[in-house]
């Protein structure tokens, strides 16, 4: 599909803004799917609004690093997975494909769990039996990508619009005290020192900046039909960075809706016990007083996991290729993930109930993080090398900065580490 979107040359901006929406909505979908519900349900009903400040921090970072890599993409023409391929030897990418697959079956791990909860939630469907019907997705993702690129999009927007409006009336019924809303999203030392605090932040920033999002968005970004020149490259660039800003600014306000919800109705009433999507769904009604509450959650859950089994079918079929030069059909690619991703709910279900699902949700988030420098430290490699980029080489300061994002994440992943050895 490269090259397949016409953009206009000539006209009002809008219409090259209208013509480059859309890979940003893409991958804002991972920021926001059911991994995110787990964490930022867990984290608003323990720590109320403290934990704000890591979903804004997770968001500013996501907006850079996905700036880099549409950047790698447009400049090169390489997605992250071909420019690794081209750049490392073969034992480096067989390595560095491998964690790239256990992130992406990590996400689909929580895509497994949300959508199966959601079913059980409007249609009473038991949630084993949901989480073996999610694997027919496959079946959705075959007629979308059969009618083209923009009906993909225009799916995953209509979608991102029914979990913004869900959530918006949310807010509207809940009321949050907005003065302590924005103090949290002002940092606080506790999010590090405290060591549940700090797992449900890594769980966040896990949730957030989703490392196949990268290799993803490197490559959907070529789908536009820019002219291939130092102009229309500069051009596309700053089109499809406005893009993903805006797309990730919507992630955000639904990011932080989840944490406010469960902060103004759990946190304020002192249920800091509530850590599953399903505690959250049965107690939203009674505790808000509007039955209506807990549909719109159960609603925007579903609409959150069909959405991101789209985004997850494209990024693990561009990483497989990129990686591996390997191709096969999307249909096998998408049941052999989703089978490997249902294996442990229904362990983990049969073992310890539904109960034992809302801990695996997190731990994926968690190992989500883990994998995130293996993609963002050859990502920030690429955009600042001159020979490969060319005259979209990135900057001093934009490198600089990516840096300090890319150490920050290793460092708060080995403090978790070393604070679970610790036991």
């Amino acid at each position: 599909m490269n090259a397949s979107v016409a953009v206009p040359t000539g006209g009002h901006w809008w219409f090259r803004l209208l013509a480059f929406l859309g890979p940003g909505y893409m991958i804002s979908v991972g920021y926001m799917d059911p991994g995110n519900w787990a964490t930022d349900i867990a984290g608003g009903a323990q720590f109320g609004y403290l934990l704000l400040s890591v979903i804004l921090l997770s968001n500013l970072m996501a907006i850079v690093l996905q700036g880099l890599s549409a950047r790698l993409g447009i400049a090169t023409g390489r997605d992250l997975a071909q420019a690794c391929r081209d750049h490392y030897s073969r034992p480096v990418n067989l390595g560095l494909w491998l964690l790239c697959e256990i992130a992406i079956i990590a996400c689909d791990l929580a895509e497994v769990i949300g959508t199966a909860i959601a079913l059980k939630l409007l249609f009473g469907i038991p949630l084993l039996a949901g989480a073996i019907i999610t694997a027919v997705d496959v079946v959705l993702v075959l007629l979308l990508m059969n009618r083209g690129f923009r009906a993909l999009e225009a799916f995953v927007i209509a979608l991102l619009l029914v979990i913004f409006g869900c959530f918006a009336i949310q807010m509207v019924i809940a009321a949050p005290p907005l003065q302590a809303v924005l103090a949290g999203f002002i940092p606080h030392a506790q999010v590090v020192t405290d060591p549940k605090a700090l797992y449900l932040a890594i769980g966040i920033i896990g949730a957030t900046v989703m490392p196949h999002n990268l290799y993803l968005h490197s490559s959907i970004v070529q789908t536009r039909a820019y002219p291939r020149t130092d102009a229309g490259r500069r051009s596309a660039l700053r089109w499809a960075v406005t893009d993903s800003t805006i797309a990730l600014m919507l992630a955000l306000f639904i990011n932080a809706s989840i944490l406010i919800l469960a902060a103004a109705v759990f946190h304020a009433q002192g249920r800091t016990d509530v850590q599953e999507i399903e505690q959250a769904y049965e107690l939203l009604a009674p505790m808000l007083g509007v039955g209506l509450a807990s549909t719109l959650f159960a609603v925007a859950l579903l609409a959150s996991g069909i959405n991101s089994t789209v985004t997850a079918t494209l990024a693990g079929q561009i990483v497989m290729e990129g990686f591996l030069r390997l191709r096969i059909a999307p249909w096998a690619r998408r049941l052999i993930t989703r089978g490997i991703a249902i294996v442990p709910v229904v362990v983990v279900t049969a073992i310890y109930g539904e109960q034992g699902t809302a801990r695996l949700l997190v731990l994926s988030q968690v190992l989500l993080s883990m994998q995130l420098p293996f993609a963002v430290v050859p990502l920030v490699r690429f955009v600042s090398d001159k020979a490969k980029m060319g005259a979209l080489v990135a900057p001093r300061w934009l490198i600089v900065l990516s840096c300090l994002i890319g150490g920050l994440i290793i460092v708060l992943n080995v403090k978790l580490l070393v604070d679970v050895w610790r036991g």
